[in-house]
């Protein structure tokens, strides 16, 4: 069914904030013991990696992507404290999304601030760029030169969007965003994670040298934001997603039509915090991660909603482009199949643009 024939999800269910909120309250025991289940067995297979160093680096690859699954899972615990929906209490949230952010390189506070911008204009044709990944409507594709073209084309690839773009996220985060001033708490975040990054990266350098510290925490950092990017992608990147002008966006219809479930084995499930679970987040960003599947299972509103294996997954990079007049997202190739011969003609959209 084609995403712009569904009926709003407002409509189905007018009391979609009484199902979220019954999922709402995190449990302290259970963020403990997830908290502990993450970070020593992330410190374990670090120490694994330096002493096989000794061996042979094969080896110390071979025990990378633990590391970087466990990477991704305490990053997951970063997203839950910027939700406030991982403890009870926000100062002992803010402090754990600091740590786990300098672990995973991120700063919390300018990553909080971006990542609710984002759930608050998911699917929003006329804010786009807050945390998504670029994508053009048909329309505004053809309005660009074949130079533009060309450079949407490459930022689109995938070998750019999962090769480049971890390292890309990495750099730019270490960056105030354009616009913040100097005296901003996004900017003070940036830097303060900057500092302790320098000042956690010195000591570890000291004590174990340059070459292995880099050798054990780089792959696997960087093969965790591949996973990271590659998530975010496969939640809000499939054919009938969900993009509408803002005169006709509804948060509602768009955290459940614009984001994916994406069905993953239990160890992946495990390691990503049932993330896959991303309709769910996105309708109710304070659940825990630990309830979001059952809030799931257990509402039918939650039921009609595109459904994604690892295997059809990868299908979704091939689209790259939003054909309004199908309302679904398109190849370069099907959106050039359906364009009339000869014809650059916009979209009246594209014009307003």
């Amino acid at each position: 069914m084609l995403a712009h024939q569904r009926a709003p999800v407002a409509n189905q269910a007018a009391d979609w904030r009484t199902v979220v909120s019954r999922y709402e309250h995190p449990d302290p025991r259970r963020a403990l013991t997830q908290l502990l289940t993450t970070i020593l067995p992330l410190v374990a297979v670090f120490v694994a990696m330096y002493q096989s160093l000794a061996l042979s680096y094969w080896v110390t690859l071979l025990l990378m992507p633990v590391a970087a699954g466990l990477l991704v899972r305490t990053f997951i615990i970063m997203h839950d404290c910027a939700h406030r929906s991982f403890l009870p209490w926000s100062g002992l949230n803010d402090f754990i999304g600091v740590c786990t952010g300098i672990m995973t390189l991120t700063p919390f506070g300018k990553w909080r601030r971006e990542h609710a911008r984002h759930h608050a204009s998911s699917g929003d044709l006329d804010r786009r760029g807050h945390g998504d990944i670029e994508t053009l409507t048909v329309a505004e594709y053809l309005a660009r030169s074949p130079w533009g073209r060309f450079r949407y084309r490459a930022f689109r690839h995938p070998a750019t969007i999962l090769g480049l773009g971890p390292l890309h996220m990495i750099v730019l985060q270490r960056l105030r965003s354009k616009g913040v001033t100097i005296r901003d708490r996004e900017t003070a975040s940036v830097w303060m994670t900057n500092v302790a990054i320098l000042a956690v990266f010195t000591v570890f350098v000291l004590w174990l040298g340059l070459i292995p510290v880099l050798l054990v925490y780089l792959p696997a950092m960087y093969v965790a934001a591949i996973g990271g990017v590659w998530l975010f992608y496969v939640q809000h990147q499939f054919e009938d997603a969900y993009w509408k002008d803002h005169k006709d966006w509804d948060y509602a219809t768009a955290a459940i039509r614009g984001s994916s479930y994406f069905k993953l084995p239990p160890v992946l499930r495990w390691l990503t915090g049932n993330i896959g679970v991303h309709h769910v987040h996105h309708l109710g960003p304070r659940i825990p991660n630990y309830r979001l599947q059952r809030c799931h299972d257990e509402n039918t509103l939650f039921h009609d909603v595109t459904v994604l294996t690892i295997r059809h997954s990868m299908h979704t990079l091939r689209l790259s482009l939003w054909d309004e007049e199908r309302g679904q997202l398109v190849s370069f190739a099907d959106a050039m199949a359906s364009r009339p011969s000869g014809s650059d003609a916009l979209h009246p959209s594209a014009a307003a643009r």
